[in-house]
């Protein structure tokens, strides 16, 4: 068994999961309305700031956090947006998943969680 093929296999595996199919559309979908996707970009940007201050054991400020949410609130209203971030959420899910059992295979699970 070659490693390659098999990682190749696993890749075209994963792009014909219906999680990576959901998540292109509406990613596609997205990239329709430039000023939504335009916030989506920022409140990710966001999102990424304040995870890595709490994993360098930061904790963001209150405004920082209310930005965020304020942020969210306004971009979950729109159907389109929440479409995305729910099918960005599943396919996360899923390649967590994918991670995990990879790890646990070569066993270093802790390096995946």
């Amino acid at each position: 068994m070659n490693v390659y093929d098999q990682a190749h296999q696993l890749a075209k595996a994963i792009q014909e999961s219906e999680e990576f199919k959901h998540f292109k559309s509406a990613e596609s979908q997205l990239k329709t309305k430039p000023e939504l996707e335009s916030m989506m970009n920022d409140f990710q940007a966001k999102s990424v700031e304040i995870q890595l201050k709490q994993m360098s054991g930061e904790q963001p400020d209150a405004e920082d956090l209310q930005k965020i949410q304020q942020l969210y609130g306004i971009v979950a209203m729109d159907p389109l947006a929440a479409s995305y971030m729910e099918s960005e959420m599943r396919f996360s899910i899923m390649m967590k998943d994918v991670y995990e059992i990879i790890g646990e295979a070569i066993g270093k699970e802790s390096l995946f969680k």
